[in-house]
């Protein structure tokens, strides 16, 4: 049987340097479709994509239904698959022992939260529940999406397989903004973790996406029309090298913190609390919820509409001004949300570090900010393409070998290249 067509044109959507490195990304295809035929012994599956997402605007806002500007990048999920005939799934991820899921019993299953086969078991019941005729499929995956680097590998993940379903089953009718839902109530549900769904909408909906949660069932998405490739400037994820372990309680706060500012103005979150009242009695607020409740909140307010400020300056294309807000975000994170260090580590400050060698090779030129969750994990940087290798050298001398990652923006979500 002759080999499926790969589309020259999605793989351009799913890879914007697919051009320039042409034989690098179908090697990669290649390899996973090699795999495919090694793990399951058939030949031309049917190859899917799903991409890790950056957070661009909005830090630690989505949790209080604000707003955010978030975008799908390079890095991504790639899988072969094809039905089985069975009602088992059946998943091999490189690198991962395999997972094998009974569509006959989708419920939740206490011992399976925290693992890969609970996010596929659920993704599978959440679509079956919406009437799909789910059935089994073998799938071999491969994966570049960096782990705690916020570019959100459980996402992408999710994303994948609700893409897969939709194609293999569901004559791609579920919408991307679906399958980002579906995604959310399989971590949220079967895996145990609650989350928003600013991750797996970047990576479904893809390209840079504006999001408002103020009704976080429903939220507003809107992809907009800039093109990154056209600004001269580069996006750099670089990994900081702190210990993501044992900081639950540090991102938990966050949250908790805002919530008790938020009770303190009658509202559950803060994007339903009225922000003149809150600077009206924040004497008062204050004496009741602590100083770092308060400042915390007052990152909110500002953030949230740094985020839509953003959002229409990329689309006037005032790439300048918006820069200078990502700056402005940036600061604000680290003045007022407090969340590029761990409270009680005084010689461990490796986000605040990453930051500040990020300021000696940047100067005024370009911007950068803690990315994601922060306290540990990654720093984002704009940097202006003449001054990219020199940045690239010096941040990996300062920081370390093999940290400092130069991503691309790309315009495809979740999608089939077949």
């Amino acid at each position: 049987m002759q080999d499926r067509e790969i589309k020259e044109e999605k793989l351009c959507e799913a890879y914007p340097r697919f051009v320039q490195d042409k034989e690098t990304y179908l090697e990669r295809i290649r390899q996973v479709k090699e795999g495919f035929a090694k793990t399951y012994g058939k030949e031309n599956p049917r190859i899917f994509s799903a991409p890790g997402r950056t957070e661009i605007g909005g830090n630690h806002t989505d949790h209080q239904h604000g707003c955010v500007l978030a975008a799908a990048v390079d890095m991504d999920i790639l899988a072969a698959a094809l039905p089985n005939g069975t009602k088992t799934i059946r998943v091999l991820s490189e690198g991962f022992a395999p997972d094998e899921v009974d569509l006959t019993d989708v419920h939740v299953r206490e011992a399976e939260k925290n693992t890969s086969a609970a996010l596929i078991r659920g993704v599978a019941a959440r679509m079956i529940e919406m009437g799909y005729p789910v059935e089994g499929f073998d799938l071999y995956a491969v994966s570049n999406v960096l782990k705690g680097s916020g570019l959100s590998s459980s996402a992408a993940y999710e994303v994948l397989l609700g893409t897969v379903i939709n194609g293999l089953f569901c004559g791609g009718k579920v919408s991307p903004v679906e399958i980002a839902r579906i995604g959310q109530y399989a971590e949220n549900v079967y895996f145990g973790k609650l989350s928003g769904l600013m991750d797996q909408t970047a990576s479904a909906v893809g390209g840079i996406v504006a999001i408002d949660f103020k009704e976080p069932a429903t939220p507003k998405v809107q992809k907009l029309d800039f093109s990154f490739e056209t600004t001269g400037y580069s996006l750099c994820i670089i990994d900081s090298g702190a210990d993501h372990a044992d900081l639950s309680d540090e991102y938990s706060a966050i949250p908790m913190e805002m919530r008790e500012v938020a009770a303190e103005l009658g509202a559950e979150v803060l994007r339903d609390a009225d922000e003149n009242t809150f600077r009206e009695k924040l004497a008062e607020i204050r004496q009741k919820t602590g100083d770092r409740a308060v400042v915390r909140a007052f990152h909110f307010f500002r953030d949230s509409k740094r985020a839509v400020e953003e959002a229409e300056l990329l689309q006037k294309g005032e790439f300048r001004k918006f820069l200078r807000l990502v700056r402005e975000s940036g600061q604000s994170s680290v003045m007022y949300l407090q969340n590029v260090r761990v409270e009680g580590r005084l010689r461990q400050q490796e986000v605040l570090y990453t930051l500040a060698a990020c300021d000696m090779l940047l100067g005024e030129s370009g911007a950068f900010r803690v990315h994601g969750g922060g306290f540990a994990g990654t720093v984002q940087a704009f940097v202006p393409n003449e001054l990219l290798e020199g940045f690239r050298q010096g941040m990996e001398q300062m920081v370390g070998a093999g940290r400092c990652h130069v991503l691309s923006i790309r315009s495809a979500g979740g999608v089939e290249l077949t």
